[in-house]
């Protein structure tokens, strides 16, 4: 692994000024969030026997949330646009970070920017800490909200993981007295739990959706499919690939929340069958094969990580063709009306699009 960036002397940065916590659970929430990155980039360096200084105010909320729009876009200038600020003032915060952190976060290439291990654990605690930012400047300190009640949902395994956890995240810190329980199963019987009147609302792959008459729904993200290979494989650094290149390859296919359906049909849909040596219902199962060579795959966007497990790289690829959506949405039984919890959960589903 390559070292970091070497600490030149420098001049210290500005510190952004925070929203003032309006109470003791903010601040220390606020507080709890800036330790678990310092904790993580003291640990990153640690493991690889570098030293790094406290973080002092050299770090700032203006460097992370370029940082974050950067890792989002996979390119400098697709951040700075992002953010609306110069390429060159976004170079100089990832910069910075580094310097401060020690540790390389991006991987440079021609085409853009690809997250380091270190870089990917960094921008999971980057994001809680902007959320918990955003939080305080709403107005809306933790634990004030008093509405109670109670919400049943149901989810398929693959959105619970990917999309629920990071969501009932957010609605908790907002409304800690509401109680929601989930229940997860494939997405026949969440539909018939949902019609049934058993749940609430439903957070699935909306694509499949059987009981459309009695169902409404929003979509809350569409992930692009793109393919997935090796970096050892003979078409990784080849743009614009085409499922014509790839039809050859032992295919991984995840069959998991009736994905292996979607991507099958995806190939069809470009007259190309694909070859499909695997079939796992784990998510990194998929990437671990991958990332060892065994085969490639099409995953949307939504799952892809560029680390499997074993710490072997994987590349994310956007293909000549125009490929589907995989959308992930909401439900809820048609002409339902609903209890002032269930609404607060929709309304925060609505705002938490990605």
């Amino acid at each position: 692994m390559k070292a970091g960036p070497e600490r030149p002397d420098r001049q210290r940065c500005d510190p952004v000024m925070l929203p003032q916590p309006q109470n003791a659970a903010s601040a220390q929430l606020l507080a709890g969030r800036m330790n678990a990155l310092r904790l993580q980039a003291s640990r990153l360096c640690e493991a690889r026997a570098i030293g790094i200084p406290d973080m002092t105010p050299n770090i700032t909320l203006r460097q992370i949330r370029y940082f974050i729009a950067v890792a989002e876009a996979r390119s400098v200038s697709g951040g700075s646009s992002a953010v609306g600020i110069s390429q060159s003032a976004v170079t100089d915060a990832i910069r910075t970070l580094e310097l401060e952190t020690n540790c390389t976060l991006f991987q440079r290439h021609a085409k853009g920017v690809t997250l380091t291990r270190e870089g990917a654990q960094f921008l999971r605690n980057a994001r809680q800490i902007v959320d918990a930012v955003a939080n305080l400047s709403s107005g809306v300190a933790p634990g004030e909200d008093q509405t109670e009640g109670r919400i049943r949902i149901g989810a398929t395994p693959l959105v619970t993981g990917y999309f629920f956890a990071d969501l009932l995240s957010h609605f908790r810190r907002a409304y800690p007295r509401i109680e929601v329980s989930l229940v997860e199963d494939k997405r026949s019987y969440i539909e018939h739990m949902l019609v049934g009147g058993e749940l609430d609302l439903a957070l699935m792959i909306v694509g499949n959706l059987e009981q459309r008459s009695a169902i409404d729904y929003e979509v809350l993200l569409r992930s692009e499919c793109r393919a997935w290979l090796a970096p050892s494989h003979p078409l990784a650094n080849v743009d614009g690939l085409s499922l014509a290149q790839l039809e050859n390859d032992p295919v991984v296919m995840l069959s998991l929340d009736e994905l292996d359906g979607l991507i099958e049909g995806i190939w069809a849909m470009f007259d190309h069958p694909p070859r499909v040596a695997f079939r796992t219902s784990s998510v990194e199962g998929v990437r671990s094969l991958v990332g060892t060579g065994a085969g490639i795959t099409l995953m949307p966007d939504l799952v892809y990580r560029p680390w499997s497990l074993e710490g072997d790289r994987l590349l994310s690829k956007r293909t000549r063709e125009s490929l589907p959506t995989v959308d992930i949405g909401i439900g809820w039984r048609r002409l339902t009306r609903h209890s002032e919890a269930v609404a607060l959960f929709l309304e925060t589903a609505q705002n938490h699009r990605r």
